[in-house]
């Protein structure tokens, strides 16, 4: 599922996130990160992905 969400993170950030962290904080952030600049919005959504990815285990 992890590489799902990456792979959406590339493409669509806000999707990512939202399948992350639901909408919150961070789901915010990223829309508007991805509005104005797509690349930091990617960058976060990714770090969203592994940053939770690793709370799981």
């Amino acid at each position: 599922m992890n590489v799902i969400r990456i792979i959406l993170a590339l493409l669509i950030p806000p999707v990512a996130a939202f399948l992350t962290v639901g909408i919150g904080l961070h789901f915010w952030l990223n829309i508007l990160l991805s509005i104005f600049f797509w690349v930091p919005g990617m960058i976060h959504a990714i770090w969203l992905v592994v940053k939770n990815a690793g709370d799981q285990d």
